[in-house]
């Protein structure tokens, strides 16, 4: 039986293998582009646990979230609640994202923006500095370990910051082959996208010095974030508390403890 991640990366690849755009041409156009605004480096160097707060409008497992979001509304109250970056989904089928809702989101504040996505490919790594990221996911999960390395060192190549997500010991490894300094923990596993709490706090002691840590999914509120930022998290990427909050710069407040 196939799980939500089969679903999702059989419909990412099979769009991958029908782009036939030059990689090669598509590179040349990123290389010229305005340097990105540092992702990685607003998260580093803060006392502080740093927010990176995410534009979400559904989710496979829970639907709604905030389907009518206004993605420059709410990444201004991001900005003004004092969240370190944003994370934007792009993913349209399976989450309600958009490329349009990242340009929209960034265009409205100052803040380094994540394009939150399923990279099955290099074209996936190149439209995610084309369109106007700052950084790109890549989910080890989702690829295997050469597509991993490779994605990584294009990304690095043409000026974006990465964010490796992993929820393992053998997937930080690979991680940490890559040369990835910025990785994250899903709390949620993608195969059953059931939330693991404890997931983060047991990995956290596995990470090198000089790794910038993220914990992803399932921070709830303030217990969840000062747990995390004990455990030796520098940031937690956080959405849907966040959308139905009904106050999302307020609740990043409450998240980092102010």
């Amino acid at each position: 039986m196939a799980t939500y991640l089969d679903k999702i990366l059989a419909h990412h690849r099979e769009v991958a293998a029908g782009d036939t755009r030059s990689v090669e041409a598509m590179i040349d156009v990123a290389k010229g582009m305005e340097p990105t605004r540092g992702f990685t480096a607003a998260l580093r160097g803060q006392q502080l646990l740093q927010v990176i707060s995410e534009v979400k409008r559904r989710s496979p497992s829970k639907g709604a979230l905030n389907a009518d979001l206004d993605p420059a509304v709410l990444a201004a109250d991001y900005e003004r609640g004092g969240a370190a970056c944003l994370s934007v989904l792009t993913d349209e089928p399976h989450f309600g994202g958009s490329i349009a809702d990242l340009q929209t989101a960034r265009a409205a504040c100052g803040l380094p923006v994540l394009r939150k996505d399923f990279t099955v490919s290099e074209r996936d790594v190149l439209d995610a500095r084309l369109m106007g990221a700052d950084c790109v996911l890549l989910i080890a999960a989702a690829l295997d370990r050469a597509e991993l390395l490779g994605f990584h060192a294009l990304a690095t190549e043409i000026g974006l910051d990465v964010l490796v997500e992993i929820h393992d010991e053998p997937e930080l490894e690979v991680a940490l082959a890559a040369g990835a300094t910025l990785v994250g923990v899903n709390q949620r596993d993608l195969v059953t996208f059931q939330v693991d709490h404890e997931r983060a706090v047991r990995m956290a002691g596995q990470m090198p010095a000089g790794v910038l840590r993220v914990a992803e999914s399932g921070v709830r509120g303030a217990d969840d974030a000062a747990s995390l930022h004990r455990a030796g998290y520098h940031a937690v990427l956080v959405g849907e508390t966040l959308v139905t909050s009904g106050d999302p710069a307020n609740m990043i407040g409450i998240l980092q403890g102010r």
